[in-house]
């Protein structure tokens, strides 16, 4: 006799449900909290804070949040620019409002890279500039 599942048959709907981005908004010169934040500015802000927390480093947030920039501090520049690349979008595709990160453009003068790149979101495309110093 083969055992047979009581629930084979049955299906279960389930609906996704789309949280809100509306957060806290961050005044970065004034270090201050001002208000809130929603849709394009909420992600953009997510973006900041994402690539400015080293991965690991606090408690607060789980192993899957921030990028490991860290780690290329005295690295060769061509491996700097292949390793930024797939940090960043390591980083940023955790989240779920960033579905892909591409076009990316490094430069460097001395011992800071330069990285343009884009994130494409559910509030449409955002471009970005960050410098990371790697000495």
């Amino acid at each position: 006799m083969i055992p047979q599942n009581e629930f084979e048959d049955s299906t279960v709907d389930f609906e996704e449900v789309v949280q809100p981005s509306r957060t806290y908004k961050l005044d970065l010169e004034r270090k201050r909290i001002v208000g809130y934040a929603d849709g394009r500015e909420a992600v953009e802000q997510a973006i900041y804070k994402a690539l400015s927390t080293e991965r690991y480093d606090y408690l607060i947030y789980t192993w899957n949040y921030g990028a490991e920039i860290a780690k290329l501090f005295g690295q060769p520049i061509p491996y700097v620019y292949s390793e930024l690349k797939r940090l960043i979008t390591e980083a940023l595709t955790h989240d779920d409002r960033i579905e892909s990160v591409d076009a990316f453009n490094f430069s460097h003068v001395k011992h800071k890279v330069h990285v343009q790149f884009t994130a494409h979101t559910v509030v449409g495309a955002i471009e970005i500039e960050r410098e990371v110093i790697v000495t």
